[in-house]
């Protein structure tokens, strides 16, 4: 039965095609729902359970299946709801009838149905509703944009509404397709191995008097330690800049050179990619230049060249790769390289991690700058800038990275993606949780005038939010709402990226009665929720020893979240942090670390009480990085204060502690990272050898 939709449809589309049609009539729409189990009868009466099941061949995303709200209610603006209420979506070659079924029963439209069917004492319609999705998953793959042996594409495929009633019967159906479209040619992405570890990198575009771009771009190079030696500045009439030897241009090259910077004119642009395609001189290219493709008289002739760099991809080799254009640059910590045009002093990139195992990938440089300029603590080991995509896309950069070794976490800044790249992309999300990386990603163009900017910016072209954060959330990334939230994902999942997530239980505890409560009032997100554990008695037993032992026994009542009064020093804070990380009903720790009481060691010096601070061996900066790095569960330190405390934020997140200077912006994000975390299992757990659950 399941290849019958397939063979039905293909006979089907080429009889409409036949007759100069574009869509299915009402008895073709019949015999094609027919073969999905769904009856099509346009005078069924109204009202009861009324679903709207979809496919539809999106430009990112190429098939996506989705189902929600049907009849009046699908009028509804999905932004209105939270996350997976109103209706859900999935790239169809990443999803299967259980799987989707499994992400249906989130939407409101599932748990009407399921109250519905309890009423009135009928069975639940899930037998029904897979047969369904099973079969339209059938026909999207058969019959998706890029795939070659289609002779035609499902462009959309709406059943709405659709009543059910222990059987599936559409009210109202439609069915459009079309003739394939030419798709982009592959990218050699194993050429991006060049481009972050470039042994030899040319550069063009440097002024030999003035400080441009080029000659920024120059000076970063050398004072991030790149030879001088492996080194070679493209220009005319000149023997060296900078102690770096000059060559008159591509054809005075002697080999090929990994990697080349093109920092000229965007007028320029367009001749010099083509010398280098011709010549084949650089496997991978760096394109600064910005206005490429963004503004009205650049877009054709933008268009023609990515044109030109795409057939050089059919040459054997596969020709160069372009990065940019518009195009901030990259760093490479490993290739021991900074090309970006900010001077080094303007933005200092001290290590801060004992080991850099992350990726910061962004369509807009100033992103990645204001991110590390004010949270060094993420610290990637690459960062580039991918600008207006000409070439190198979001999936070919995480493609990439999904399988390079020693890289735990990507934060990501989409803008746009190119036609049936955010497939690509999610494939390249999937593959990437699958091999134990964790992946947080941020659009922007939320809104109608954010899109607008978008497209002034990069070029990009910005699609729909709710079937984006569906999409690339069910392939297995964070998706997050703004930039503070990308920020503390991006961090929390490095911190914690080798800590065990087991369940969803949290203990909770500060001296500041207002932060233990918020804690506990911070365990839901919108489609995930964490819950307080319930301590052990031997954790009680060893907590009031505790307490007995501070004096604090006569103020502190034992219970989760824990207000452990503003008494409490820096050891009764570890103390009580170690009890709730050994009890067995807890699988996560947030410990408010009270830096403004005066019991515990918080300032750099203490004029009050000399030596009562972070210098002290008792001070919580000493105690807290051994018990962190002795328990496999996470363990999240709050500091809530101001500048003041600063140092002491330092020294631990220095030291590798996870900490968050609100405990609200703490909580929230590790209950996404855990809703992320056992979704990842969630998804291991159904590839080929894995139960499924």
């Amino acid at each position: 039965m399941s290849s019958s939709i397939t063979t039905q449809a293909a006979e089907l589309l080429r009889l409409a095609a036949g007759q100069g049609r574009d869509r299915l009539d009402a008895a073709e729409l019949t015999r094609l729902l027919a073969a999905a189990g769904v009856a099509f009868d346009a005078a069924a009466p109204a009202g009861g359970n009324e679903l709207r099941i979809t496919l539809n061949a999106t430009r990112e995303f190429g098939m996506v299946i989705g189902a929600g709200f049907g009849g009046l209610d699908a009028e509804l603006d999905e932004a209105n709801f939270k996350r997976d209420r109103a209706s859900v979506y999935a790239a169809a070659e990443l999803t299967d009838a259980e799987d989707f079924l499994r992400l249906f029963k989130r939407t409101l439209a599932w748990q009407k149905l399921a109250a519905l069917a309890k009423q009135g004492g009928k069975p639940l319609p899930e037998a029904a509703l897979t047969q369904c999705f099973a079969r339209l998953l059938e026909l999207a793959r058969a019959f998706a944009p890029g795939n070659a042996d289609a002779p035609f594409v499902l462009q959309a495929l709406e059943l709405n509404p659709v009543r059910v009633d222990g059987t599936l019967t559409a009210r109202a159906a439609q069915c459009s397709f079309g003739k394939p479209q030419p798709v982009r040619l592959a990218r050699p992405i194993a050429k991006i191995d060049k481009l972050i570890h470039p042994k030899r990198i040319g550069i063009i575009g440097v002024s030999g008097s003035g400080m441009n771009f080029g000659r920024i771009i120059l000076r970063n190079l050398i004072g991030s330690g790149f030879p001088k030696e492996q080194l070679l500045v493209l220009k005319p009439g000149e023997a060296e800049i900078d102690g770096v030897k000059c060559i008159d241009g591509l054809a005075a090259l002697d080999g090929k050179l990994d990697m080349l910077i093109v920092a000229v004119a965007a007028s320029a642009v367009y001749d010099l990619v083509d010398q280098i395609i011709e010549t084949d001189s650089v496997d991978a290219v760096m394109l600064i230049p910005g206005s490429m493709g963004e503004t009205k008289k650049s877009r054709e002739p933008a268009v023609a060249l990515a044109a030109r760099i795409n057939a050089a991809h059919a040459k054997p080799g596969g020709g160069p790769i372009f990065l940019g254009a518009n195009c901030l640059g990259v760093v490479s910590h490993p290739g021991s390289y900074d090309s970006w045009f900010i001077p080094l002093e303007r933005l200092p990139k001290p290590k801060k991690k004992p080991l850099r195992n992350s990726v910061m990938l962004s369509q807009s440089g100033a992103f990645m700058i204001t991110r590390m300029s004010q949270n060094p603590w993420l610290d990637p080991a690459y960062m580039l800038a991918l600008g207006n995509q000409t070439d190198l896309t979001h999936g070919d950069m995480l493609s990439y990275f999904a399988d390079l070794p020693g890289i735990e976490t990507l934060g990501i800044y989409v803008e746009g993606f190119k036609d049936l790249d955010g497939l690509h992309f999610a494939r390249a999300v999937r593959k990437a949780v699958l091999a134990g990386k964790q992946i947080v990603v941020y659009k922007s163009g939320r809104t109608a005038p954010g899109q607008g900017g978008v497209m002034g910016h990069t070029a990009s072209i910005a699609g729909g939010l709710t079937l984006f954060e569906s999409v690339v959330r069910h392939a297995g990334a964070i998706v997050t709402e703004d930039l503070d939230t990308f920020d503390d994902l991006f961090y929390i999942a490095g911190a914690l990226h080798n800590k065990k997530v087991g369940g969803n239980r949290l203990g909770a505890m500060s001296g500041a009665g207002f932060e233990a409560v918020a804690m506990a009032d911070n365990i839901e997100s919108d489609s995930y929720s964490m819950q307080m554990g319930a301590l052990t008695d031997e954790t009680v037993r060893r907590i009031e020893q505790i307490l007995v032992a501070k004096k604090l026994d006569q103020l502190v009542e034992v219970r989760n979240p824990l207000d452990m009064n503003p008494g409490a020093d820096d050891e009764a804070h570890l103390e009580f942090s170690d009890a709730f990380l050994q009890d067995p009903n807890i699988d996560a720790v947030i410990v408010g670390l009270d830096p403004t009481a005066p019991s515990v060691r918080a300032l750099e010096q203490s004029k009050l009480r000399p030596g009562y601070d972070l210098s002290d061996p008792k001070s919580t900066v000493h105690l807290m990085p051994p018990l962190a790095d002795r328990h496999a569960k996470p363990l999240i330190g709050i500091l809530d204060g101001g500048s003041l405390y600063d140092a002491m934020a330092a020294r631990l997140m220095d030291a590798g502690v996870c900490c968050f200077r609100n405990c609200t912006r703490g909580t929230k994000a590790l209950v996404r990272y855990f809703e992320a975390r056992q979704h990842a299992e969630y998804l291991k757990s159904r590839r080929p050898g894995g139960s499924k659950p």
